[in-house]
């Protein structure tokens, strides 16, 4: 059993960074005139607030969806969320899609009045947000209603086994991050043979439903150069850094080299991992931009 490989390439970009509404609306307009598929907003402090910042790119818009990319359960009420999601999904006629997940980064919890519970505990939360939301957006007697029967596509993001799991048993899109949280001081760069562990988990889980589940990868890193190996050199010679070359340019989740090399890359990792939705960060929008053209 394998996963669709001739899936449509999409592309997302996550804006990290608040702005007025002026310039929050250009800036949306900028991402749907460069060629993307989607806007997303995460769910971390010192970030826009992620419904209104949507509704409001929405608004200054016409085609690409808005997506919470993503929100940490811990945050939310199942019920209440239930309540922002199909109340956003109707503000957006239709173009919202959810991000859920555990939530694996302190910011914003413990010293911010907001627990921060083991592993297990915030899996726990995930899961029962993930069913709950599922349930609400389903009920014919939930109000508001979304626009789509049973709810706007929701995307699971994780590596641990129990939230792969859910996510195949729950989810429209699975997402995965290509770091590791919590090995060490540090978080880790997953390898491709990581990813291919990763991957080959959610194939087994998905059975039947593997042709209608997107798979999502978030990239943390774009750089365009001539020049990977010095790029990677230079990188790792920081006094802060913690991955050797070969591990930069390796990574799935960092993309180095030209704007060809980084293109055929996508399309090998869509090929071996099924990896058609890309999602880059708001600093690399105008670097990843023509990579995007060259795939569309």
């Amino acid at each position: 059993m394998t996963l669709p490989e001739n899936r449509p390439f999409r592309f997302g970009i996550n804006l990290v960074m608040p702005a007025p509404r002026r310039a929050w609306a250009e800036k949306s307009r900028k991402v749907e005139d460069l060629g993307f598929d989607v806007l997303g907003v995460p769910d971390h402090l010192g970030a826009p607030p992620p419904f209104p910042a949507l509704v409001a790119a929405a608004e200054a818009t016409e085609r690409i969806r808005v997506s919470t990319f993503v929100l940490n359960a811990a945050f939310h009420n199942p019920v209440l969320l239930a309540r922002e999601v199909a109340g956003t999904d109707l503000l957006t006629d239709g173009r919202l899609e959810v991000g859920l997940a555990a939530g694996s980064i302190r910011q914003g919890t413990g010293s911010d009045g907001v627990p921060f519970p083991s592993a297990g505990e915030r899996v726990d939360r995930l899961e029962h947000t993930v069913k709950e939301l599922r349930g609400l957006m389903v009920n014919p007697d939930h109000s508001p209603q979304p626009v789509r029967p049973g709810g706007p596509p929701l995307l699971v993001a994780g590596n641990g086994d129990r939230v792969l799991r859910l996510a195949a048993e729950h989810a429209d899109i699975i997402g995965f991050t290509g770091i590791f949280a919590g090995r060490g001081e540090f978080p880790q760069l997953a390898s491709p043979e990581e990813l291919d562990d990763r991957v080959a988990l959610v194939r087994e889980q998905l059975g039947s439903r593997a042709a209608e589940v997107e798979l999502n990868l978030l990239v943390q890193q774009v750089i365009v150069t001539d020049d990977p190996r010095g790029t990677a050199e230079e990188w790792a010679r920081h006094p802060l850094a913690h991955f050797t070359p070969e591990q930069l340019l390796a990574a799935p989740a960092w993309l180095i080299g030209t704007e060809r090399e980084i293109a055929d890359r996508l399309l090998e990792y869509r090929e071996r991992f099924g990896f058609s939705y890309i999602v880059v960060l708001e600093p690399w929008l105008e670097a990843f931009a023509p990579v995007v053209e060259l795939l569309k």
